[in-house]
């Protein structure tokens, strides 16, 4: 039979030895220096282009969500301040009739004792004007047209959360509703000055340029108007990373129209000292006699049974 051989390369041979065969592979031996360096030159070659590649996109995924986080925080900016203005849009349009004849009244006596040459030796001014007289001038008036008007100074102490201080305004009390009950009219005759701030944002300034320079309200409305530039002027104050003086909080500005102490007719003849005009609270319901413990109240009282 004749055999069929197959040519097999150099670098490959089967042995035959004590009837086993044996398979030699005669290939170059690996060296390991080569292997090292081709090891690196790989791994160099994979920090080249496509690696600093990647650590640039992960540089850009970071800057893109501060990007993001930055736009929202505009957004939220933008949306709070469109907001305060709408709010106080709000509060300045609502109105009755009678704080518009008082609004006429005191705007009218503004005008005219701005525009008269009279002068006086005060030194608190207002646009030019005495404050003290301008106010005087406007109680007056108002008395004049029937009004309950006079001129309040409040004051109050100092607390942990504001410093004391005092202000003088102008009020008016009607009580021609008997369903309403006694109405309050704040009048302050510097009310945009009240609010300005040395170091304001734009934002701010332009909520503040809202406000009329001489403002005639009741109650609720100036503590709505009160809460709203509160708010402004903390927000504006935390942007620019400032700390909000204590006089600018909302305690503080409430303080000036509420806590009054004293209140004085232009011609002095009624005052009304020692008085709160604070919002009063709801009652609590009484407590009925059928569940009120005596014994608590009494505690002296025994009961003896008798016997009849």
């Amino acid at each position: 039979m004749v055999g069929i051989l197959a040519r097999r390369p150099f670098s490959h041979r089967i042995l035959t030895w004590d009837n086993r065969e044996t398979e030699i592979s005669c290939e170059p031996a690996i060296n390991n220096s080569d292997t090292v360096f081709s090891f690196l030159d790989e791994e160099g070659q994979s920090s080249s282009p496509e690696s600093v590649n990647d650590d640039v996109y992960v540089k850009n995924e970071d800057q893109d969500e501060d990007e993001e986080n930055e736009y929202k925080e505009n957004v939220e900016d933008n949306q709070f301040w469109e907001t305060q203005h709408q709010l106080l849009q709000a509060v300045l349009c609502r109105t009755t009739s009678l704080e518009s004849q008082i609004r006429s009244i005191t705007k009218e006596t503004v005008k005219v004792t701005k525009q008269s040459e009279n002068g006086c030796n005060c030194r608190k001014m207002v646009n030019d004007v005495c404050r003290n007289c301008l106010m005087k001038e406007v109680c007056s008036r108002l008395q004049n047209a029937g009004f309950n008007s006079a001129i309040c100074k409040s004051k109050w102490k100092s607390s942990p959360d504001i410093p004391s201080g005092e202000h003088a305004f102008i009020d008016v009390v009607d009580n021609s509703s008997p369903k309403k009950g006694e109405v309050r009219v704040i009048i302050e005759l510097n009310f945009r000055g009240e609010f300005e701030l040395a170091k304001a944002s734009e934002e701010y300034n332009r909520l503040v340029k809202c406000l009329p320079e001489v403002f005639v309200g009741k109650i609720e409305r100036l503590l709505s108007l009160i809460k709203i530039l509160c708010n402004a002027a903390k927000k504006c104050m935390k942007e620019k990373k400032i700390h909000i003086a204590p006089w600018r909080k909302q305690k503080y500005m409430q303080a000036k129209w509420l806590k009054t102490v004293e209140r004085r007719a232009a011609n002095n003849k009624t005052t009304l000292s020692n008085a709160d005009y604070t919002i009063p609270l709801p009652r609590r319901p009484r407590a009925s006699m059928l569940t009120m413990d005596l014994l608590e109240f009494l505690p002296n009282l025994r009961c003896t049974a008798v016997v009849a």
